[in-house]
């Protein structure tokens, strides 16, 4: 019976993920098809409908779909973007974030508004750069000078985020965590590095010839490299998504650049065929909506302090390098954007007793709530700008 019950709930899943395209291309809805997939988990969830239960099996699903999400992400990234101008501000601006948002999570702390004051601090300084990715690539975006300044700053807020949850919100304390961080970075260097002591035309030609064959050899590598970080990752002590997100900069070596690539785009169908849909409608079907309901101010603060934190210092700070305010007004309002990192940071919290259910909703339904207005106000932003609207009007070293 487990077995069967496990098995519809896979199945409402799968069915809500395949339905969501076709809600979005039929109808007039326009929102993100993440928010729709939460909306409809919500929905199909334990506290409405009750077709979806989340059990170990489906938890452990879902929390590859979050791999696969930050594995993307780290695939995507092209190491030039993190170099000259946009590398700079992108650091500058999480770390202006970084001092705002602890200044902040400070008072309402002070005033006791809110318990897990660190969590809550890294978590709105948070980009949801694997979110916005695929609708940015669609429309161009990525390959312009705004795209590459998203990019920086995606993966800055990205990263800086998930080496802070690994030092600052482990079992361990600060100091051997941050030694055990960089021996895991020591061991990420090393498997970076093994491919090309290995790699010759033999091998190269076998990769190749995989991808036109039922072996697909590029994608198990792949796939066997996200999976061993993540496991490493947790042995280690670390947030799993931090393995995925390094993983997907390995892979990134290897892969041709090109959107042709045939291991990449085969590793987007796994990853956006079911993987990452079923992130989303898992926790859709996790959030405490009930007590959001009661109680919906939590979720509201958090949701300006995210504008407040995240987006409001990139307007200044790119003054100079975006230089059309309503472009640089659709570029803040982007990196404001969260999702994947709160949910990844409220997760840890809840686990280990240190947040409550309530908090946790009240931050994963702000970042659902930032992934449903902050892309369409960046989207208003660009249909007002008189700039080319896919950001041509920035510039870069």
């Amino acid at each position: 019976m487990d077995l069967e019950r496990e098995l519809i709930s896979l199945l409402v899943i799968a069915g809500i993920s395949a339905a969501v395209p076709f809600i979005l291309g039929l109808t007039r809805i326009r929102v993100a098809g993440a928010v729709l997939l939460i909306a409809l988990g919500i929905l199909f969830g334990p506290q409405v409908l009750g077709w979806i239960e989340v059990d170990g099996s489906i938890n452990l699903l879902a929390d590859l779909g979050l791999g696969m999400l930050f594995f993307l992400a780290g695939l995507e990234l092209e190491g030039k973007v993190l170099r000259g101008t946009s590398g700079k501000l992108a650091v500058s601006g999480w770390l202006v974030s970084l001092a705002l948002s602890v200044l902040l999570v400070g008072v309402l702390f002070a005033t006791g508004l809110v318990q897990d004051y660190l969590a809550v601090a890294i978590a709105l300084t948070s980009t949801a750069l694997g979110t916005l990715l695929p609708q940015l690539r669609d429309s161009g975006t990525l390959k312009t000078p705004l795209g590459r300044f998203f990019m920086a700053a995606g993966a800055v807020g990205e990263l800086g985020p998930l080496i802070a949850i690994s030092v600052l919100l482990g079992t361990q304390n600060s100091f051997v965590a941050l030694s055990t961080l960089i021996a895991f970075g020591l061991l990420a260097l090393i498997l970076a590095a093994i491919p090309r002591r290995f790699m010759n035309n033999k091998v190269a030609e076998l990769i190749e010839s995989g991808h036109r064959s039922s072996s697909q050899t590029g994608v198990r590598l792949a796939m066997v490299l996200l999976i061993g970080l993540l496991a490493t990752a947790g042995i280690f002590g670390f947030d799993v998504v931090l393995g995925a997100f390094i993983a997907g900069i390995i892979v990134r070596r290897y892969v041709p650049q090109s959107e042709e690539s045939a291991v990449e785009m085969r590793i987007e169908a796994i990853a956006f065929g079911f993987f990452i849909p079923l992130f989303f409608v898992v926790s859709g079907a996790r959030l405490d909506v009930r007590s959001i309901i009661e109680n919906p101010l939590p979720m509201i603060v958090f949701f300006f302090l995210l504008a407040l934190v995240r987006g409001l210092p990139q307007f200044f700070l790119y003054r100079s390098a975006i230089p059309d305010p309503w472009q640089r007004g659709r570029f803040a309002a982007l990196v404001a954007t969260g999702l994947p990192i709160i949910v990844a940071v409220t997760t840890i919290q809840v686990e280990l007793g240190l947040m409550t259910e309530a908090s946790a909703a009240a931050m994963v339904g702000a970042g659902a709530l930032s992934v449903l207005v902050f892309p369409a106000f960046a989207e208003w932003c660009d249909r007002k700008s008189p700039a080319d609207r896919v950001g041509n009007s920035a510039s870069d070293d």
